[in-house]
């Protein structure tokens, strides 16, 4: 265990999983190959990995929306998982070998901390679980060299048993309990919300999936609503866009149902500071933001005036 006085997270990020993305730079960790594709939102996350770069930071955190619990929020507690993940809607793109380190005592701090806030939350410690996709491809893409390790996080089905303000409301707490729990480790993490912003998307791929002559929003209500959300991040407006929240995902379709992105400006104290949009671009029909928020810049730290 590092200094505890140290803890605290160096970077949050929306930080999307479609499995287009990967497919589309070519890892040898997939199996299939293509010809490029979506450049826009993988650029964008070589900008995010240039700013990482910069700051040292020991474990990633990420919530996925595609490891789905039905009750409560669960945590990998296995030290390390490998295996093959098969996209089930795009098989065809992605056929990922991961090999995973887990870093447990944090979860399990994250869990505690969770637990005293009220939420149920518990340790999944099956060795033979299969690590969703989402996780996957969002630590992927903000560290294909995976050298540092992860803690994954479910996405607890409050919002769709309850209320989109039920869970709203949850994620709010696990973000204090996240915040809480890594400060008191001592470790410097990465925090990465892993979805889409509006997320109504084809029902039907083309002949070449990364032909993007077919690649756009699947209607403007969904792009206006995107350019919204962004707006609000980038104006520093974090708790008027959780506010509004429930309504983007109703009229949206938004993958932030899930809770990631609430869970994320959560532990990050809700920003008042400008976030960095570092691309924007659709797959499929949704809408993807790849977005950063540097903690320093609520003190001027390191900041350029």
């Amino acid at each position: 265990m590092t200094d505890s006085a140290n803890g605290r997270i160096v970077a949050g990020l929306l930080a999307p999983h479609p499995p287009h993305l990967v497919y589309g730079d070519n890892p040898p960790q997939n199996e299939p190959r293509s010809e490029g594709g979506w450049e826009v939102l993988r650029w964008g996350y070589e900008r995010v990995r240039q700013s990482l770069a910069t700051r040292p930071f020991d474990v990633i955190i990420v919530h996925s929306p595609h490891w789905r619990t039905v009750v409560g929020t669960h945590l990998l507690g296995v030290p390390r998982f490998q295996g093959l993940s098969v996209d089930p809607v795009f098989p065809n793109l992605f056929r990922y070998h991961y090999d995973i380190t887990v870093d447990v005592p944090l979860a399990e701090a994250i869990c505690a901390a969770a637990q005293e806030e009220g939420l149920l939350a518990t340790m999944m410690r099956n060795p033979h679980f299969r690590v969703d996709y989402g996780t996957i491809t969002s630590a992927h893409l903000t560290n294909p060299a995976w050298d540092k390790p992860i803690v994954g996080m479910s996405s607890s089905g409050s919002f769709f048993y309850f209320s989109d303000d039920y869970g709203q409301d949850e994620m709010i707490a696990l973000g204090r309990a996240t915040r809480k729990a890594v400060e008191a480790s001592g470790r410097k993490a990465v925090l990465l919300a892993s979805n889409s912003l509006s997320h109504r998307h084809f029902t039907q791929e083309p002949p070449v999936p990364e032909d993007m002559s077919f690649e756009h929003i699947y209607h403007h209500g969904q792009y206006l609503w995107d350019m919204r959300v962004l707006r609000l991040m980038k104006e520093g407006k974090t708790r008027q866009l959780v506010d509004e929240m429930p309504d983007f995902i109703e009229q949206s379709v938004s993958e932030a149902k899930a809770g990631c992105l609430t869970w994320l400006l959560s532990a990050l104290q809700f920003p008042t500071y400008p976030a960095a949009v570092h691309a924007y671009g659709t797959v499929i029909g949704t809408g993807n933001a790849i977005v950063e928020w540097d903690p320093q810049r609520a003190t001027g730290a390191g900041v350029s005036p």
